[in-house]
């Protein structure tokens, strides 16, 4: 990765979603943690997981974050998402919870 200082456990995030690892990107979020696509949300593990395997993980996508903003508990990433479902700059905006993450929330970057 850049010298972006990405605080965790979003790095990590990154780090699993760029891996590919469905199992580490689903044990990232709490148990009733939240996804926020474009204005369609899922939430719990059964939901994010449904959603992941076709357009997230399972799109086999890779960010490259260009921008952070941290405020405490929110954390911002935008870069350059390139998979098999979508493509272009995006923003993804996590609200930490402990040493997981409650939401992660995806917009235009």
């Amino acid at each position: 990765m850049s010298d972006l200082q990405i605080p965790e456990p979003v790095a990590g995030f990154i780090d699993t979603v760029n891996a590919h690892d469905d199992q580490g990107f689903l044990d990232a979020f709490t148990s009733d943690g939240v996804v926020d696509d474009w204005g369609r949300e899922f939430q719990g593990r059964e939901a994010i997981k449904a959603w992941s395997d076709k357009e997230f993980i399972g799109a086999t996508g890779i960010l490259t974050p260009e921008e952070v903003t941290v405020d405490g508990n929110d954390v911002i990433v935008v870069g350059d998402w390139r998979s098999t479902h979508a493509n272009g700059r995006s923003s993804f905006a996590f609200i930490i919870d402990g040493d997981k993450l409650g939401r992660m929330t995806i917009r235009e970057g």
